[in-house]
């Protein structure tokens, strides 16, 4: 299918062989432990017989990949394969937890991956590298309605349903690490705290970081270690005072795109 060319998954055919190779056995095993849990037991029949799915490993895991990239709504990829919206929405919660259980690939160091938090600041701190932390939202659908938490979900900024992650990246604003997801009303601040990541400051004096407005608090607490752009003059700041906060902001690298996400977590390394 055309959904398999580089411009639609944002890997090369052989990146993805690579993927399907390493990915497909793990699917399997959880299809069968789920199929086994509802069964209440162990298999009646041979294996293969039965329903069949309707979408193989192999297409399960382009529409996921074609859905992380371009964020393609489900019901365009319904159509392609003609199947209905609910099977592609579930095809990528399945592969979802297997690509980012994976880890992220770090720049110029083939085969090592960083999987948590405690791995990245273990890094940084052996490294010498000084991160850079920013807040990355993205749009989702609206939550059902009954669902606990609804309203969790609408940013206060964009005013719309979306969920945010905690992105680190390193001074040339190649990505590291991406957070915990969470809704998309929950401040910067407080997934600081849910995080882990002032604990790991604590427990890693030496390693530095560069916060944006949001994390304000961040480098209250660690004045020593995290770097916050100057506050916001007054609407009735003269231009001098204007013109010093925006000389003394640090130059980081801006905020990590989902995309950048994205091919991190799918890097493959020989």
């Amino acid at each position: 299918m055309a959904l398999s060319h580089p411009a639609f998954t944002g890997v090369s055919r052989q990146h993805f062989g690579e993927l399907l190779e390493e990915l497909a056995p793990r699917w399997e095993s959880a299809r069968e432990s789920a199929l086994a849990e509802q069964r209440g037991g162990a298999r009646r029949r041979v294996a293969g017989a039965g329903r069949k799915p309707k979408l193989v490993f192999v297409d399960r895991l382009l529409v996921t990949l074609v859905c992380l990239r371009l964020g393609l709504p489900h019901q365009a990829l319904a159509e392609l394969y003609a199947v209905d919206r609910s099977t592609i929405s579930g095809a990528v919660r399945q592969v979802r937890p297997l690509l980012a259980a994976r880890g992220f690939a770090i720049p110029d160091h083939p085969g090592l991956r960083i999987r948590t938090l405690e791995d990245l600041f273990a890094y940084a701190e052996a490294e010498g590298i000084e991160l850079c932390l920013d807040g990355t939202e993205v749009q989702v659908r609206r939550p059902r309605a009954g669902r606990p938490g609804r309203k969790a979900f609408i940013s206060g900024k964009k005013k719309q349903n979306t969920i945010k992650s905690t992105t680190f990246s390193d001074r040339q604003g190649r990505l590291m690490f991406s957070g915990v997801i969470r809704p998309g009303r929950m401040h910067d601040q407080t997934a600081v705290k849910t995080e882990g990541i002032a604990e790991q400051l604590r427990q890693h004096p030496a390693v530095k970081a560069e916060v944006d407005e949001g994390y304000r608090g961040l480098a209250n607490d660690f004045p020593a270690q995290v770097t916050a752009p100057p506050k916001k003059p007054k609407d009735d700041a003269n231009d001098g005072d204007q013109c010093e906060r925006s000389r003394n902001s640090p130059g980081g690298a801006g905020p990590v795109r989902s995309r950048e996400i994205f091919d991190a977590a799918c890097s493959v390394h020989p």
